[in-house]
């Protein structure tokens, strides 16, 4: 299993409406940015992933489940552009915030932290490990 960070503004996106969706799950679609893009098409079937609310509240709120593969995103009919799907899991027990991502030495070198600009992003096992205590919720 491989680990992920999927990003959105939630005004756009939100927790709610990814957990709404239920286990049919929703494209994530309308990503425009090449290595993300490429990101998605290395993911796997019950690979898992953070659900982070950028933009005002900027934490990491819940656990994602990639419940189907790269395929063509349905919003454009431009060829190059593919998206996965993804369901809700569980909400976090507290949400984990960027600052206190960026002030825990064992996150230091995490993407989130390197370039946090990139809307889909892979997590390490050590990291994911972290981040779900700091959660308080189960890592598995």
């Amino acid at each position: 299993m491989a680990y992920w960070l999927f990003k959105s503004e939630p005004s756009t996106w939100s927790w709610d409406q990814q957990v709404a969706k239920g286990d049919a799950g929703e494209e994530w679609d309308g990503v425009r940015n090449y290595q993300a893009r490429n990101f998605m098409r290395q993911m796997g079937l019950g690979d898992r992933g953070f659900f982070y609310h950028s933009q005002k509240d900027k934490a990491i709120v819940g656990i994602v489940e990639v419940c189907a593969e790269a395929h063509p995103d349905s919003t454009t009919d431009d060829e190059r552009w593919e998206c996965v799907d993804i369901k809700a899991v569980r909400p976090f027990g507290s949400h984990v915030t960027l600052d206190q991502i960026k002030a825990d030495e064992r996150l230091a070198e995490m993407v989130l932290v390197k370039n946090s600009r990139l809307s889909v992003q892979p997590v390490t096992e050590a990291e994911w490990r972290v981040i779900c205590a700091l959660g308080e919720t189960q890592a598995d």
